[in-house]
């Protein structure tokens, strides 16, 4: 390799150079209107998204999306008590967005997977919504999972990686995984389950159809209190 080539790679490469080209960049963002600085913002963290040895997490490229644009699913089965929402308002305007919300692109619509509060929070706090100016921080899960049912269960993962989840929403989930013809092996894969549990939660919904090709198992015995108190709650 030449000297003058291999000066010019020097240079090309030299952080402060690049640094200053950035800050240049952003300069000349500044002057523009907010709406266009959030989309230009967004296109140049995609750029910088597919070129980054970390391309494949979706945590690595954020981005801001107008909130009429963000919807909710129609199956999450986690909830938060009224004295919780406040708490988590409060964090949010307290400390900020720490967490982005977690979706897929469905045409120009992002469908909420996990972050269902936290879009709540954003959208309908006059307060966090003024600050962050009608935009919620979203992520975008790999867009391999087009399936309604892998949508499902990345948000039940979500949800029960922190212990959060309905027993009632849970069996509805779990038959529509039935319904969708994903095997019991399968939903307890997916959604971190024991094959046991799967089956009490099929049983919990009452139809029997969705298990006709399966053997009842035998009757539960409850080998303490707690789990006699933790049955109660679930007839």
């Amino acid at each position: 390799m030449n000297t003058a080539l291999q000066e010019k790679l020097v240079f090309s490469f030299d952080d402060n150079s690049i640094i200053g080209q950035v800050e240049a960049i952003c300069e000349t963002i500044k002057t523009l209107d907010l709406d266009k600085q959030v989309e230009l913002l967004n296109k140049i963290r995609v750029v910088i998204h597919d070129n980054s040895p970390f391309k494949n997490e979706p945590v690595d490229c954020i981005q801001w999306i107008p909130t009429s644009n963000v919807i909710a699913n129609d199956y999450n089965p986690n909830s938060v008590a009224p004295p919780e929402m406040k708490l988590l308002e409060r964090s949010i305007e307290a400390d900020g967005y720490t967490q982005p919300i977690v979706s897929w692109l469905r045409d120009s619509t992002f469908e909420v997977v996990d972050g269902f509060h936290r879009h709540r929070v954003g959208k309908e706090s006059p307060v966090i919504n003024s600050r962050i100016h009608g935009y919620l921080p979203l992520v975008t899960i790999n867009s391999d999972r087009e399936d309604k049912g892998d949508r499902m269960a990345a948000t039940i993962r979500h949800n029960r990686a922190r212990g959060e989840h309905r027993v009632e929403s849970m069996a509805e989930i779990v038959v529509e995984l039935k319904r969708r013809f994903w095997s019991d092996e399968k939903i307890a894969k997916e959604l971190g389950m024991e094959p046991d549990e799967v089956l009490r939660l099929t049983q919990v919904t009452g139809l029997s159809g969705l298990f006709a090709d399966r053997e009842f198992s035998e009757a539960w015995e409850a080998t303490s209190f707690a789990e006699i108190e933790g049955q109660d709650s679930l007839d």
